[in-house]
């Protein structure tokens, strides 16, 4: 396992899921895991789960993904005006899977802002922004009060009943041994969860380190929650919804998806 290229989100959500692992890791935003787990620059990573959804070779962790079953807190819309009155939106490109939910959601709403690429020189000059991860948080717990924020992990069950899933573990076709590595991933989910206050606490640690305004008492309701660590019936069925409405506003094309899982 210790010569696998294993990349990982750099963010909050995924401590429960990568802590402990024996070998090497490359933490990077969603966006450019994916683009190197396509270009066969990793073997496995934890990435969006749209990436799967767009390019369907990879073989699935079975049982382990970032999802939430309702509100997530870390995939937001931060705006001012009422979500129906929002002109233009500024998209964070570090995440596949948050611009083509957030599409989905406001095409099936109906509504119709134009969506921007976020800049250095542009990053919060549109009234509305998506942000995810720790930014978001971040977001959320220093300026509550300047914003209101869309929750798309609550709008998606709203919409659907459904839990979305935000990321998972992709394996490429080629590397050998596929089985192994999953049931090694799976045993680190469960121990770390078993685990899970030794988990907050040194994400807390780590937070105060860096002065951030991330308390303890918020990441324990964010890993117990907020976030859901497993990819069963009822995540593959919300999977599987979003593939359909991906496709029903032109974000995919319409094709069969078989969820290969090990």
């Amino acid at each position: 396992m210790n010569s696998l290229r294993v990349g990982c989100v750099k963010y909050l959500n995924a401590r429960p899921l990568i802590r402990g692992w024996a070998g090497n890791v490359e933490f990077d935003n969603p966006s450019a895991l994916c683009r190197r787990l396509a270009n066969g620059q990793l073997d496995v990573a934890l990435v969006s789960s749209f990436e799967f959804l767009r390019n369907p070779i990879y073989r699935i962790v079975d049982d382990v993904s970032i999802s939430s079953d309702g509100p997530v807190y870390s995939v937001v819309v931060a705006h001012r005006d009422t979500v129906s009155d929002i002109s233009e939106i500024e998209l964070d490109p570090a995440s596949t899977t948050a611009v083509n939910l957030l599409r989905c959601l406001l095409g099936e709403l109906g509504l119709t802002p134009r969506l921007t690429s976020s800049t250095p020189e542009s990053a919060g000059s549109s009234p509305a922004r998506l942000v995810i991860g720790d930014q978001a948080i971040r977001l959320r717990q220093t300026h509550a009060g300047e914003f209101r924020f869309w929750d798309l992990g609550e709008q998606w069950k709203e919409l659907t009943g459904l839990p979305f899933v935000f990321a998972l573990w992709l394996i490429r076709p080629e590397v050998p041994d596929a089985t192994s590595i999953a049931q090694c991933l799976r045993g680190l989910r469960d121990e770390n969860l078993a685990d899970i206050e030794v988990v907050v606490s040194e994400a807390a640690a780590d937070a105060a380190d860096t002065k951030q305004e991330i308390t303890q008492q918020f990441l324990d309701r964010y890993y117990n929650e907020h976030l859901r660590f497993g990819f069963g019936t009822l995540e593959k069925e919300g999977l599987q919804t979003f593939a359909d409405l991906c496709s029903k506003h032109g974000v995919l094309p319409k094709r069969a998806r078989k969820f290969s899982v090990v």
